[in-house]
């Protein structure tokens, strides 16, 4: 992290999260104003993860598909511009997405992919963790990890 970066006020986004800043979703406004002026950031999954949730909507028929390659160059924008920064996926990444795999079990089932972003934000400590996903609140709970927003998300 540069040393911009470490004074700032950050935030961890999974890549669901991501996709609700791209394309309209029923609480987006909740998380466009929650994360205004926050730096943000994620694990290179999110490169993957994003695009395949846009195809998705589009295939679900919630997005046509001139939305879902606006909303892209929208999210590739934003990494060219560095509003938000992903976060290498490298073996450090994976050896901590184990350790916490380990931490988990048994009380939380935590999935290999959110096992690596939440090895990402904790690697970074660009807390809180911003998620909707139960297991994955669930699991930084479990690991004292800050999530936002407070209350229960699903």
């Amino acid at each position: 992290m540069d040393g911009v970066r470490d004074k700032e006020i950050s935030m961890y986004l999974d890549s669901c999260i991501i996709v609700k800043l791209l394309v309209p979703e029923s609480d987006s406004s909740t998380f466009l104003k929650g994360l205004r002026g926050v730096l943000l950031s994620s694990s290179e999954l999110a490169w993957t993860e994003v695009a395949a949730a846009l195809l998705f909507k589009e295939r679900s028929g919630n997005i046509t598909p001139p939305k879902r390659h606006s909303a892209w160059r929208v999210f590739a924008e934003r990494i060219q511009n560095r509003e938000i920064l992903l976060l290498p996926l490298d073996k450090a990444n994976l050896k901590r997405a184990n350790h916490l795999l380990e931490s988990c079990h048994p009380q939380v089932p935590l999935r290999s992919l959110d096992a690596l972003h939440l090895a990402a934000c904790d690697l970074s400590q660009d807390f809180p963790l911003c998620s909707t996903d139960r297991r994955m609140r669930d699991a930084a709970r479990l690991l004292r990890i800050p999530v936002f927003p407070d209350e229960e998300a699903d």
